[in-house]
């Protein structure tokens, strides 16, 4: 198999233990082989035998290389969209009441079940491109909109597709336990048995690379979460959880006690809670988009997760009514100057740390032996990457060793 170098260029690794800042290399190089890095480091430290077997060079003409982006939570697919309720919110109806008169998750699911495979793929498609042209290289991707077998497979099969057809890593995370669908109103503990069936299916399916839940008080209680959770586990899934959006409900906790691989949102997070989170290795995942868009004022503790130890992902939560956001470079700078993470804090984020919350150890980082993921930016300095709002200084992304 050939051998590639790139050259010519300063390298932000964001290797965990580096003693630079962003795990800086000037004039750093890169040897990929096949969808491998196979070398990393300063380019005069090349070893001369490993750069002559490189058969193709890649001159990077001064670009800045990071590893590729990873939005490590979305709800990428879903039908129609909810302007409506932002015109509602900017009237001064909140969050809650909206969900309460029929609006809310249920409008997109009324929405979502209406819609054919093919609408859903077409719209979503649109979404994901846009992700990948700011340096997306890995989504993950929630259903939790069909609410229903035949609709959350739907949606489901519609995420594989996109992985299929396009040149990113999609992963999957069943969400059925999202919001109770009309059918279930009241019956919260019912609708639970029917979510346990439609994982066992789903999954049996394929379908499914993790299973997360809403345990909140418009949702679904710790009870009915851990319930979700112990089938997961017995099926051999990875779990996540939307936790503390609203109110600090325990969530945190409960999902450390089950090896959660991350928590997200956590505006309400305790003390407990983080603690937790540290113990189990529980990523949290800050979602900054949602709280600018809801005008959330209660701010994710990131002092006290510093000082717990918990690492930070950066997301979009791209959805249709919290944060319809398809720009994770927008989420580098929201993240700084709304949450106070610092520009390395930020692209550590949505590479290293975004990989660890979907348990993927085989990149976000530029390191030999992970996957030959990474971002071109014409740019001189990673901090740059959060500092300018609307830029996309993308000049190629490379996906498993190739130019995309």
């Amino acid at each position: 198999m050939s051998l590639q170098l790139w050259h010519h260029c300063t390298l932000a690794t964001l290797q965990a233990d580096a003693t630079e800042p962003y795990g800086l290399v000037c004039d750093g190089a890169m040897v990929v082989q096949g969808a491998t890095l196979k070398w990393v480091g300063p380019l005069a430290e090349l070893p001369e035998a490993l750069r002559a077997q490189c058969s193709v060079q890649h001159d990077a003409l001064g670009a800045l290389i990071t590893p590729g982006l990873i939005d490590c939570h979305t709800h990428l697919v879903y039908g129609g969209d909810r302007a409506a309720e932002f015109e509602q919110r900017l009237q001064g109806v909140g969050y809650e009441e909206i969900a309460r008169r029929g609006g809310g998750i249920a409008s997109t699911v009324r929405a979502t079940r209406e819609a054919s495979a093919e609408q859903l793929t077409a719209s979503s498609a649109q979404r994901l491109r846009h992700l990948m042209g700011e340096g997306v290289t890995t989504v993950e991707i929630k259903s939790g909109y069909g609410l229903a077998l035949a609709h959350e497979r739907k949606c489901l099969q519609v995420a594989r597709a996109l992985g299929a057809d396009h040149a990113v890593d999609v992963r999957t995370t069943f969400l059925g336990a999202h919001a109770l669908p009309p059918e279930f109103a009241g019956q919260g503990d019912a609708y639970i048995e029917e979510v346990l069936r439609m994982l066992a299916q789903l999954a049996g399916e394929g379908l499914v690379d993790a299973v997360d839940a809403f345990c909140e008080r418009i949702a679904f209680s710790t009870a009915q979460t851990e319930r979700v959770f112990q089938a997961a586990q017995a099926l051999g899934l990875a779990l996540k959880l939307h936790a503390e959006q609203l109110s600090d409900s325990g969530g945190a906790q409960l999902a450390a006690r089950y090896g959660a691989l991350s928590c997200d949102h956590l505006e309400w997070l305790s003390d407990a809670g983080a603690a937790a989170m540290a113990d189990a290795g529980s990523v949290a995942v800050l979602l900054p988009g949602a709280f600018y868009f809801l005008r959330e004022t209660k701010l994710p503790p990131m002092d006290l997760l510093r000082q717990h130890g918990v690492p930070m992902a950066i997301s979009t939560d791209c959805n249709p009514g919290s944060s319809p956001c398809t720009s994770l470079l927008l989420m580098l700078n929201m993240a700084c100057t709304l949450f106070r993470l610092t520009p390395e804090e930020a692209l550590a984020g949505v590479t290293r740390h975004a990989a660890r919350a979907l348990g993927l150890r085989d990149r976000g980082m530029l390191a030999p032996g992970l996957r030959a993921d990474f971002v071109l930016w014409d740019l001189q300095h990673p901090a740059q990457l959060a500092y300018a709002l609307g830029a996309n200084p993308l000049i190629h992304t490379v996906f498993k060793g190739e130019v995309r």
